[in-house]
Parts: C-alpha cells; sequence; structure tokens
C-alpha cells in the first residue's frame, strides 16, 4: 500500500491508495481540523470535525437540507446512506438529529479504513459502516427501515450503472418507511439525457418528485451535480426552494408539472439497459 503522510503538525495532505484509486486527504486552510477528500483528482467529501454540521459543497448542502425537512427539527431519524465518502452527511445527521441511527454502505473497504483512521467519527455517533456494495447492501435492510435514503455513489466519477435502475429504485422504496424521503446526488452535462433518465425511472416508482441544481446546469450550459429528492407524500418544495435559494451559490428547485416537462418524455431505465452516468469533462476538476 503506498502512502504519503507528512507532520499532522503541519496540516499537510494524506495520500493513500485504495481500492477505487489514489486517495488524498487535503487540509482545509481555513478551517484548523476540516479536510477534502479525493479520488483520482475527483472531489468526494468535505469534513470539519470541529464543525460537522458545516457543509462545504453545493451538493452537500442541498442534501443537508433534505435532511433537515425529512422530520422535525432535531427528531432523530434514521438513516440509510448509499456511498460513504468521508461520512459527511452521516456526521451532519448525528450533529443535527442526535440519537438518530444510520447506516452507510460503501464498497470501497480501504476508503472506509482510511477516513475511519484520520477522520474518527464521534464515538457517541449512531453510525454503523458496512463495507459492500451500494445495492448488495440496501439488499439486507428491513422493510420500512429508513426514513431517509441517501444515494451518492460514484466510481471513476461516474454513477454504477445498476445504481440508476427501476430495479434499484425499487428496493430504495421497499426499505423507506410511510413519508420517508430518497434523495440522490445526480451528475450530467449537456444534453441532460442521464438526468432525464433518472426523472423518469423516479417517477415511475414515487409520485412526488422535486429537482434542485444551478440554473446553468438546468438549462445544459455546463456539467453539474443535481439533488433528486423522491416521495410518495406532498415534499417541502416551498421550504427546500427557499433554504436552496438563499445558499451561497442559489439553486433552483424543479418540481410538478414543469419539471415533468423538463423530463422530456424520457423513457425508465432498466437493468437491461442500464448505462453509468456520463463521465465529467476533465475541466471540471480543474
Amino acid at each position: 500500500m503506498a502512502r504519503n503522510r507528512r507532520s499532522r503538525e503541519e496540516s499537510d495532505a494524506v495520500v493513500e491508495q485504495v481500492d477505487g484509486g489514489l486517495a488524498e486527504l487535503l487540509p482545509d486552510r481555513d478551517r484548523p481540523r476540516a479536510w477534502t477528500l479525493l479520488v483520482d483528482g475527483a472531489p468526494q467529501s468535505h469534513v470539519d470535525l470541529d464543525d460537522p454540521a458545516h457543509l462545504d459543497f453545493e451538493y452537500q448542502r442541498r442534501l443537508g437540507h433534505v435532511a433537515d425537512l425529512v422530520a422535525p427539527p432535531g427528531k432523530p431519524i434514521q438513516a440509510l446512506h448509499l456511498g460513504g465518502g468521508a461520512f459527511t452527511l452521516a456526521r451532519y445527521i448525528a450533529a443535527t438529529r442526535p440519537r438518530s441511527t444510520q447506516q452507510v454502505v460503501e464498497r470501497d473497504t480501504a476508503l472506509i479504513a482510511l477516513v475511519r483512521r484520520e477522520l474518527p467519527l464521534d464515538q457517541g455517533a449512531r453510525i454503523r459502516v458496512r463495507g459492500a456494495d451500494a445495492r448488495e447492501g440496501l439488499a439486507k435492510i428491513p422493510d420500512g427501515w429508513a426514513d431517509l435514503v441517501i444515494a451518492d455513489v460514484f466510481s471513476g466519477a461516474r454513477t454504477p450503472a445498476h445504481l440508476t435502475s427501476t430495479e434499484f429504485l425499487t428496493d430504495v422504496r421497499r426499505v423507506l418507511r410511510p413519508g420517508g424521503f430518497y434523495a440522490a446526488n445526480l451528475a450530467d452535462g449537456p444534453p441532460l439525457t442521464h438526468l432525464r433518465g433518472q426523472l423518469a425511472t423516479a417517477a415511475a416508482l414515487f409520485s412526488e418528485l422535486a429537482l434542485v441544481a444551478d440554473p446553468t446546469v438546468l438549462r445544459g450550459k455546463r456539467f453539474g451535480n443535481a439533488v433528486l429528492l423522491a416521495g410518495d407524500q406532498a415534499l417541502p418544495v416551498a421550504e427546500l426552494t427557499r433554504r436552496s435559494a438563499s445558499d451561497p451559490h442559489p439553486a433552483r428547485v424543479e418540481h410538478g408539472r414543469a419539471l415533468r416537462d423538463f423530463s422530456g418524455g424520457a423513457a425508465a431505465v432498466t437493468d437491461a439497459r442500464a448505462v453509468a452516468s456520463p463521465a465529467p469533462p476533465p475541466s471540471v476538476f480543474r
């Protein structure tokens, strides 16, 4: 295992080979105990050990809004995270909703070991981390267990094909409690074929959908992230819209007829024809 680690007192980077590539933990010069995780140059997570309620990445802030709105403020929830990274959202929920019970499913066991060692979880956090493929881990969750399922899975900066289908979302819906939310971090660029397909796939399983993204991404002007929110009861669209518009990088929320029009008649994706999300252009991470 290749590793290059200099003095922690100097807040230098931690670099280590993991199953998914070369992982780097880079110090945040503005926050004494904050770190950014990259894998093969692609930013994966940002964690502030002193302030786990701080969410630095745009898409993580949007997922944080979803976590804030899934239940009354401070109420413990049961959350399933498909994709671990540096456990940023699990830490956030543990900080903002104490006594929550959470499970994280992350395929890269070497990455789990690195994060546990360098960015340890609080001992009181009820967070269980399982080394497994996201879909295999999902299959082991009991029916109706989760108030919130967050999917944030990337391999080589692409969402694996088997996590984009109606069969996958059927199992997500199985583990959600009535009134629970499903939230997914999606990445796409022009002509937004993948994003439209994921909207159609979610619409085949859930009655209510919303999409949160930078307006330039929704217009197909650049590659970027969008957060999909789905459920079977009315979604907190008004509050989600307010919070998203107030972020440092404001986002737009689409729902209802506007979102159906945006999907443009795309067909739901099944396992038989699923493909991984598109690779981002090299300029995205420069």
